[in-house]
């Protein structure tokens, strides 16, 4: 936890849930013991969380790292804990005993208290830090633009619990005099040697390009046998694609530079949590389902749904469901025509299904199936993707992550018919935006914004 100690937080999350369950049980049923049904969800909450939270990292040192992260690393595990105590009270046949009200009031609170007590204690520990309390002295070797980002990010970054103590500008005159304001700066390597000794420096990081091979050898020889963590921050912004990260491969570190933005750790959050939310989708949104089905099937004759076959992660391809919108016809082979604004092959009914992006509901289907996610590209025909692919630069890397039933070129104004080539190209550029910037708090930002003003836009035709 970010300023708790681990094993107080276990026992803080442990005494959450049993609260919040309390608290909701006041709420709907006057007592806990009113229902031992809930009682018995309760230990298996409890026990679950203990089980699943260390699993996605929750109780891991947070220091220099983004509390909104952490928040949405909760709520996702939270959600994990609950949803397997549905499935564990359905398999035996015991969901009815329970109260729907008293569930959702408790996850609620509970799920709300333990994101407000770790953002709390993220707050409290940042003034701590911005009063010069509980940091970590840090020596930065490199210069150029990609030593000056550093230290800027360790200035403008003051509740991190770092703080940069001394600069060595090992390529002579590439760091500006401003940046290194208030630092003790250095040109030769074996007075930085003895500074950082004589400091207390506990974090030594090296900012420099991979092709500084020497100078990085250097560092690593004159401070092996010294107490510090040394950190590599590599200038590889020529090279890579998404933003590069350490991996470990056949038991050898290696850096991405052109390989899907998630870890795996990433990619198993946001699959667990889009089969989650896609089963509790389909389950809510029945009675419209069955409404709209009833409405296609008057409206021409032909099938309710729309199947076509699209790209997914890694070029795999798939059928996307859609409701039927057009009346039935024959496209000529090798193109696809898109939707244009009074097309006559729209059906009246199929009008306001896409114009409300109703019609793509169906597409929770393929999220359960595990071709799509909630969040991320949208697909598009086959013959559209050979087509652009060889004309808008970075098309391609829409193929490693997902499709989505929305996305942040969506919510953005980004859709309809691409009948140019910088519509498609403005279309990428947002794709790329969130694929290189990727978290479960920016996809619950994009649901948001969806569920707000997303389902009905007027190049939705």
């Amino acid at each position: 936890m970010a300023a708790i100690p681990g094993s107080l937080a276990r026992v803080l999350d442990v005494v959450l849930v049993l609260a919040g369950a309390q608290i909701a049980s006041q709420m709907r049923l006057d007592a806990l013991v009113a229902n031992p049904n809930h009682a018995g969800f309760v230990a298996f909450a409890e026990a679950g969380a203990l089980a699943m939270f260390p699993v996605f990292g929750v109780y891991q040192s947070w220091r220099g790292r983004s509390l909104t992260r952490l928040a949405s690393r909760v709520a996702l595990a939270w959600l994990v804990v609950q949803a397997s105590g549905l499935i564990l009270m359905f398999s035996l046949h015991a969901s009815g005993a329970i109260s729907r009200l008293w569930f959702f009031d408790w996850s609620a609170l509970t799920g709300s208290a333990m994101i407000a007590s770790r953002l709390a204690a993220g707050a409290a520990l940042a003034r701590v830090r911005h009063a010069g309390l509980n940091l970590r002295s840090v020596a930065v070797v490199g210069g150029g633009e990609h030593g000056e980002q550093i230290i800027r990010k360790l200035e403008s970054s003051t509740g991190s619990g770092f703080r940069a103590v001394s600069v060595f500008d090992s390529r002579g005159g590439g760091i500006s005099p401003a940046v290194c304001a208030g630092l003790a700066a250095f040109n030769d390597f074996t007075r930085f040697a003895e500074h950082v000794r004589a400091s207390d420096v506990r974090e030594l990081w090296i900012a420099l390009p991979l092709s500084d091979e020497a100078m990085i050898l250097d560092c690593l020889n004159e401070f092996r046998d010294d107490l510090l963590n040394i950190r590599l921050f590599p200038d590889v912004r020529s090279l890579e694609v998404f933003d590069g990260g350490m991996v470990d491969l056949i038991g050898v570190p290696a850096i991405n530079l052109v390989a899907s933005p998630l870890s795996p750790g990433s990619r198993m959050q946001k699959d667990v949590f889009d089969r989650v939310f896609a089963a509790f989708a389909l389950l809510a949104l029945v009675p419209l389902l069955l409404v709209i089905s009833i409405a296609v099937k008057l409206s021409s004759p032909g099938p309710i749904l729309f199947k076509q076959r699209r790209k997914g992660a890694d070029g795999h391809v798939f059928n996307i469901f859609k409701f039927r919108t057009m009346r039935v016809h024959t496209e000529t082979p090798g193109t696809v025509r898109q939707a244009t604004r009074n097309d006559s092959r729209i059906t009246k009914v199929g009008a306001f299904l896409r114009r409300t992006s109703l019609d793509e509901l169906p597409q929770f289907i393929n999220v359960l199936r595990g071709e799509m996610s909630v969040v991320g590209p949208r697909p598009h025909a086959l013959e559209h993707d050979d087509f652009y692919r060889r004309i808008v630069n970075g098309y391609i890397h829409r193929y490693r992550m997902k499709p989505g039933i929305t996305g942040w070129a969506q919510i953005n104004g980004l859709r309809g018919e691409t009948d140019r080539v910088e519509k498609m190209q403005r279309r990428i550029e947002h794709d790329l935006y969130y694929l290189r910037n990727w978290s479960f708090a920016l996809d619950i930002r994009i649901i948001a914004a969806t569920i707000v003003k997303g389902f009905a836009h007027p190049n939705a035709y």
